[in-house]
């Protein structure tokens, strides 16, 4: 029996680069890139206004009051795709709205609501400035927020929702990534029914196979449901044989243990599968399997739901996103106060679904869900984190846990 971080360390150690692809940046959240993101240009690309109101020179309005406002000339506008190409010199002011380009000879910009303007007789415009203006009052200066030529993102991030825009404004119509790994899930047990089917007497609904296939293209993969195999070896080593070799990852649930009806060891045994390891000091998902065949991992998960969904965070995401290259491969982990005691186990480290709350004081808090086991997959439906508790141990109330993220 092997540690989680042996396992990890191994799985990771195993687990096979995928080649990388190019794809519309629409359509890449969640994927990996497999380049650096670059600035082509400056942002913003020239000194941008953060107001509504009127460009200036400070040294025109630095004696400029409530009481003695100070009256420049209008010379033009400069809105935002439009702006105002002439010099402003002494005496001078163009009105201004947000975004738009600075003009030259301007230093600052006063916002509309300490300003007045004004119509001479002659149609002439001017503008009365209420208070004087720091030097680059309301400017955002020319590559404030980035350099051109700067990275952004480096290789191996994993694209979010926020990432889309920096993508889009430096042109990146297109953008490379790694290849998503291709999943197959293989459900195995003769209780074991569809979803869409009614269970009759000691049978329940096949929750595992849904679980695998939304966890694993949450994770970059892309993922195929097998038919259910039944307690039957030979059907389960021939439903083996044909998938492995269209597919880069199998994930079995079920059949992992020693009962007379646990056939996924003895099949991989049958053929030729190099199984790593089978044990894992771990609560819930000891009988963990990971293997290889033909160059191709196989994970053999426990049946019940919660040690499915534990062992699918520990271990699998790990390979998945190590295939693609991610720099980050692991779940975060953080550090939180247990809000009431919690037991682990003598012999195995316990990673217990749990749910963390930020309380008044700021310190996240955690709530241990009513977990009777690790069938019961109604407590881990409210779960957000797994609390790590070593083996042999146990914390009091009020006790700083380690927690990893889900």
């Amino acid at each position: 029996m092997i540690s989680v971080a042996e396992a990890v360390k191994i799985i990771k150690n195993e687990s096979f680069s995928l080649a990388a692809e190019t794809i519309n940046s629409d359509e890449s959240i969640g994927r990996v890139l497999a380049e650096e993101i670059r600035a082509d240009m400056d942002l913003p690309p020239f000194n941008r206004s953060q107001m509504d109101g009127f460009a200036v020179r400070t040294k025109d309005v630095e004696e400029a009051s409530e009481k003695n406002p100070v009256k420049l000339k209008i010379i033009g506008e400069a809105v935002a795709g439009k702006g105002f190409d002439r010099k402003i010199k002494k005496d001078e002011a163009t009105r201004i709205m947000t975004g738009a380009r600075v003009p030259d000879g301007a230093d600052a910009v006063q916002k509309k609501e300490l300003t007045r303007q004004l119509l001479s007789e002659n149609g002439e415009s001017f503008v009365e400035i209420f208070e004087a203006a720091r030097f680059k009052q309301n400017i955002i200066n020319q590559a404030e927020e980035i350099e051109k030529g700067a990275k952004i993102f480096d290789k191996g991030e994993i694209i979010n929702t926020q990432m889309i825009a920096p993508l889009a404004s430096f042109g990146y119509a297109k953008v490379k990534v790694f290849k998503k790994p291709r999943v197959a899930i293989l459900a195995t047990g003769s209780e074991i029914v569809a979803i869409n089917k009614k269970p009759k007497k000691d049978q329940i609904r096949n929750s595992n196979s849904i679980t695998l296939k939304i966890l694993a293209e949450k994770y970059g993969a892309e993922s195929k449901v097998l038919p259910i195999v039944g307690d039957d070896i030979s059907n389960l080593k021939s439903q083996i044989s044909e998938t492995i070799e269209n597919c880069d990852v199998l994930l079995i649930s079920g059949g992992v243990s020693v009962g007379d009806y646990d056939f996924t060891k003895p099949v991989l045994r049958e053929l030729g599968a190099k199984i790593f390891f089978e044990k894992v000091s771990l609560r819930p998902g000891k009988p963990t399997v990971f293997a290889k065949l033909n160059d191709k991992l196989i994970f053999g998960l426990p049946g019940n739901p919660v040690s499915v969904a534990v062992t699918f965070f520990l271990f699998v995401r790990a390979a998945l996103l190590k295939m693609q290259a991610a720099k980050d491969c692991e779940l975060k982990k953080g550090f939180a106060v247990a809000a009431k005691e919690i037991k682990g186990a003598k012999e195995r480290d316990s990673y217990l679904p749990v749910r963390v709350e930020t309380a008044s004081d700021g310190k996240l808090v955690v709530e241990s869900l009513r977990f009777s086991g690790s069938s019961n997959f109604i407590a881990f439906s409210r779960a957000n984190a797994l609390v790590f508790v070593p083996k042999g141990e146990s914390y009091n109330q009020g006790s700083v846990v380690e927690i990893a993220f889900l």
